[in-house]
């Protein structure tokens, strides 16, 4: 994937700060035909069209969502949002990186001025202010084709002295307002490398995963409920995080990224020397085999969780690797975030190819 290369359709500009780039969504393209995904695809249940969506992370809005919902793709998650407005990090916030596969553990990434597959990604989570995206959500529920779902990712604010269970009540707080706002699903994300605190690493502690986990689901009742986890490469961890969670989910949502430091051309460590996560074709591998792992732990226990496959997936053969691995739904971040039009793509491949047999 060349950056630079000529692009017909309108993308998310990394030289622009996010606050730009929430202003300037793109209109979603009118009259556009769409490959059928021929099969029987559901959702945490839901029928849908076809397995493929956009994780958290490139739909900042209503806008944002519909654009993609256009282009192909059939679960919409709309980026993480909280009960308080934060701030985005500053730029960079995508910073292409030079690596290969990545398995976890390894140093700093050299920088790259152009993106050849892969990015170390700095936003820290930001959200507007609760009256303004429970709005928007509104919005995108509205205006979606209603055979199209939409997720929306929520995360708790901690605040000084908070408990484990304050930090529970915040995330469903967040959850339930979702829901109101017309959500056909609910995504907690447990997993963000790129925050200090407890929430960024709740998949870590099983414990208290489940305790956050459950209020949510009190809080919200029947509705779909998933779990964005990060990388887990023990099966005993892995093992214990799915006996944690699986009471209170209808899925989990892997991989959020694989963390480690990036270096610049001159040597200097970026990011204040923080770990950053690294997204795109590098954690492909690594995503793959953590389906299977949690595939097949959900089979010996007589699970039935949702996986959905996220990392690195930009053609329709990976698609397909992840349905193999056991996931029901493949989600695509960055591969969109550089061609909007990817989805349109792996459903003309996919589409051929079932045709032919």
């Amino acid at each position: 994937m060349n950056e630079f290369a000529p692009q017909a359709l309108p993308r998310y500009d990394r030289r622009q700060t996010y606050a730009w780039n929430y202003q300037h969504a793109p209109e979603a393209p009118a009259c556009l035909s769409v490959p059928e995904f021929p099969g029987e695809w559901r959702f945490c249940g839901l029928p849908v069209p076809s397995p493929l969506g956009v994780a958290a992370g490139p739909l900042l809005n209503s806008r944002w969502v519909l654009y993609y919902a256009a282009l192909g793709f059939d679960v919409l998650t709309y980026k993480t949002v909280r009960s308080k407005a934060r701030a985005c990090y500053p730029l960079p916030n995508l910073q292409p990186v030079e690596c290969g596969q990545l398995r976890g553990g390894e140093g700093p990434l050299a920088e790259r001025q152009a993106m050849a597959g892969s990015w170390a990604v700095s936003f820290g989570m930001p959200s507007q202010e609760p009256d303004a995206w429970r709005d928007d959500v509104e919005r995108a529920r509205r205006a979606l084709p209603k055979e199209k779902l939409l997720s929306v990712s929520v995360v708790g604010t901690i605040e000084p002295g908070w408990s484990l269970d304050d930090l529970a009540a915040d995330y469903a707080r967040c959850a339930r307002w979702a829901v109101e706002s017309g959500a056909d699903c609910v995504e907690t994300n447990f997993s963000c490398p790129n925050v200090a605190t407890c929430d960024g690493q709740l998949y870590q502690e099983p414990g208290s995963a489940a305790l956050v986990a459950a209020r949510v689901r009190e809080a919200i009742g029947r509705v779909p409920y998933l779990v964005k986890i990060g990388y887990v490469d023990s099966p005993d961890a892995a093992g214990a995080l799915v006996d944690a969670l699986a009471p209170h989910v209808d899925g989990l949502s892997m991989t959020n990224s694989i963390a480690t430091q990036v270096v610049s051309e001159e040597g200097k460590l970026l990011f204040e020397g923080e770990r950053r996560g690294i997204c795109g074709d590098a954690t492909r591998e690594a995503s793959l085999a953590q389906t299977a792992l949690f595939a097949r732990l959900a089979r010996e226990r007589n699970l039935k969780l949702t996986l959905v496959g996220v990392g690195g997936a930009s053609r329709v053969e990976h698609v397909r690797q992840y349905l193999d691995a056991g996931a029901g739904a493949v989600h695509v971040a960055t591969a969109a975030m550089i061609d909007p039009g990817v989805g349109l793509a792996i459903r003309r491949q996919w589409h051929e190819r079932s045709a032919s047999g």
